[in-house]
């Protein structure tokens, strides 16, 4: 995790000095204030993937003499059967048309989303894969 969080932390540098040459020479507002954003959002995940890399083992990718099946193993726990991201993505585009169409759609799409976000939280809470 060392090498992403300095990559970031370099391309956060990097971005600081475009937005810097760009809203000096264009004077434009929204692409330097875009510019600036980037800049923001590759600081923090720089800074957090280099303050989590000195509290996690060091992985493969740190390793220069490491092989591709170094970084093998175990990656997590994903879901195999879970409708809730369907709702939750209706839901989401539901609300997105409601931004188009009229905010009245927003009424419709609001229970969707709050819906599949509970079902998605509480999904191994209950039925057969219930584990508490």
């Amino acid at each position: 995790m060392k090498i992403q969080g300095k990559m970031f932390i370099w391309l956060a540098v990097f971005i600081l000095a475009m937005a810097i040459i760009y809203g000096v020479w264009s004077k434009e507002p929204a692409g330097t204030t875009a510019l600036f954003l980037a800049f923001g959002l590759s600081i923090m995940i720089g800074y957090y993937l280099a303050f989590t890399a000195r509290r996690v083992d060091a992985g493969a990718q740190d390793n220069k003499e490491a092989d591709v099946a170094d970084d093998a193993g175990e990656v997590g726990f994903f879901s195999p059967h879970s409708w809730q991201p369907l709702a939750l993505g209706i839901g989401g585009a539901l609300a997105f048309m409601g931004v188009v169409f009229g905010w009245w759609l927003l009424y419709f799409s609001a229970p969707i989303i709050l819906i599949g976000l509970w079902g998605w939280v509480f999904e191994y809470y209950r039925g057969e894969s219930r584990t508490q």
